[in-house]
């Protein structure tokens, strides 16, 4: 799982360069294009760094790589959506973008959480 999170947070790196130079050259300013490549390159470190979190012992293990996840797919979906409106002009489904938005959000409470719950030597 923490090897799972490195890559999917260097997809994330990769994905939101593409799409920052995509806001710039191809869609333009106030697209959403932007916004969703913004998301994407703010993620990134954060799910790197989570397994690097989890080996020290600063977070619970389980609980962290529950975070990982509901981060991962929150940003997915924000920023998928918002992605494929400013290319295709399309949306993935009704109330895509605050779903991705709402998951998101729960899973740096997640996050928090796995924080509090870790062992107090660590």
């Amino acid at each position: 799982m923490d090897r799972a999170l490195v890559v999917l947070g260097a997809l994330f790196g990769l994905l939101g360069t593409a799409a920052a130079a995509a806001a710039t050259h191809v869609t333009g300013p106030g697209t959403g294009l932007g916004t969703s490549a913004n998301f994407l390159l703010f993620h990134a470190p954060a799910l790197i760094a989570l397994p690097a979190l989890i080996r020290t012992g600063l977070v619970r293990a389980g609980i962290a790589h529950a975070g990982g996840v509901l981060v991962f797919s929150g940003v997915a979906l924000f920023s998928g959506e918002l992605a494929l409106r400013a290319v295709e002009g399309k949306t993935l489904f009704y109330m895509a973008a605050p779903t991705g938005g709402t998951v998101l959000m729960a899973g740096w409470l997640v996050i928090a959480i796995a924080a509090l719950a870790a062992r107090r030597d660590a």
